[in-house]
């Protein structure tokens, strides 16, 4: 059986729109998770507490979420192609800017500015890639371009581990502006979606509008959908910046002190998981279920999160942290296709935009959270937390309908 026919076959104009998407939510993963491996050394350099690292954290969460819901509207507005290449514009230009910052408060305003480039891209992208890929492999394109976020995660770890071993911090936000390259190959390969453009030359009373999103029988979906993907943002983002701190810091400041090398190996391992988990689901998803696997997957991370918060052997960590990986991040590509399905081409990229970033929205006080918690209780009391709300996103599933394979 050849589990990649689906992609070769495919279309040259499906190809690209999956590999611009692919990109720019990678370079998304990479530019946004610079700052959780130089944060010790930011906080060192810049005098921050814990908490004040996780406010960062928070501020650029709560932009991202603005940025998000502006550019999803955008995108229906103003098309796919356009709006994509502005958020990866941003993010690049703002990312570079952090290292240029002489304090707390320039940099949670860099760190905000950027935040609006990041927010804009998943859901442009993920309604592209819906746009131009069939039902029946719908699943799998969007598993595969989540699955970037991996990548952009691992290169990240790999650039501030290289970087920093010759450089400062800052040197490794420089690093940063290379995504806005990728603006200029968008621009002269990637084609607009087909969806868009037909519905472009109908009446302006056919567009995008918000009210629409809190209309029967959009109400009930639109609500769930959202805080289902808070309490898996609340999850992710509380438990992911915080982890390469856990591993780098000492014993004494809360952590485990791993060395650079083994903090690194562990991290790219995660990616790994990561990767094949976003993957998997697209696969896993076909064959038994959308519903079905993606509550798996939440119950699957709410234990193995327990399990880290409780482990502190890095042997015991290479292994488990590739299989948390694995669950705690492969049902964001279920996210992608129910939402994708769930609102038509009009306010596709609305919908979205404001579900995946409202939720990201509610959440932005998980790494505020998990940092206060870390300095008043530890780290495995701000991981528990994080395997609740996994938990908690699980139940949500209960709120929603089956979508149709054929609503793209």
């Amino acid at each position: 059986m050849n589990l990649t026919a689906w992609l070769t076959t495919a279309s040259p104009h499906s190809r690209r729109a999956l590999l611009a998407a692919s990109l720019g939510w990678m370079l998304d993963s990479f530019d946004i998770m610079l700052f959780a491996f130089v944060l010790p050394h930011v906080m060192a350099d810049l005098h921050l507490s814990k908490a004040s690292g996780g406010l960062l954290g928070s501020f650029t969460l709560i932009a991202a979420a603005i940025g998000g819901i502006l550019f999803g509207l955008a995108a229906d507005r103003f098309g796919r192609i356009r709006a994509l290449i502005a958020s990866v514009c941003i993010y690049a230009v703002f990312t570079a800017c952090c290292g240029l910052a002489v304090g707390f408060i320039s940099l949670a305003i860099f760190r905000i500015l950027l935040g609006f480039g990041v927010g804009g891209e998943w859901a442009t992208g993920s309604a592209l890639v819906c746009e131009t890929w069939p039902a029946k492999h719908r699943d799998k394109a969007l598993a595969l371009m989540q699955s970037a976020f991996a990548i952009g995660y691992g290169l990240a770890a790999l650039v501030a581990f290289v970087v920093l071993h010759f450089f400062t911090w800052r040197i490794v936000f420089f690093v940063g502006l290379a995504p806005a390259l990728l603006s200029f190959w968008i621009a002269n390969h990637v084609p607009e979606s087909e969806d868009w453009k037909n519905l472009s030359t109908q009446p302006q009373t056919t567009r995008a509008s918000f009210a629409d999103l809190f209309k029967p029988p959009l109400l009930g979906r639109t609500t769930a959908l959202t805080l289902m993907n808070a309490c898996c943002m609340f999850a992710w983002w509380g438990f992911n910046l915080w982890v390469p701190s856990y591993f780098s810091l000492s014993a004494a400041r809360g952590g485990i002190g791993f060395s650079a090398q083994t903090m690194t190996a562990i991290i790219v391992v995660m990616q790994i998981g990561m990767w094949l988990g976003y993957v998997s689901f697209g696969y896993l998803a076909t064959a038994f279920g959308r519903r079905r696997v993606y509550v798996t997957f939440l119950i699957s991370a709410a234990a193995l999160t327990f399990l880290f918060a409780t482990t502190r052997s890095p042997l015991v960590l290479l292994f488990l942290c590739p299989c948390l990986a694995f669950t705690a991040t492969g049902y964001f590509s279920g996210f992608a296709a129910v939402s994708a399905e769930t609102y038509p081409t009009r306010i596709r990229a609305t919908g979205q935009g404001f579900t995946y970033n409202l939720g990201r929205l509610a959440s932005a006080i998980a790494p505020f959270a998990a940092g206060s918690l870390a300095d008043r209780h530890g780290f495995p009391a701000a991981f528990h937390l994080q395997a609740a709300a996994f938990l908690v996103a699980a139940a949500f599933w209960i709120f929603l309908p089956r979508t149709s394979d054929n609503a793209c």
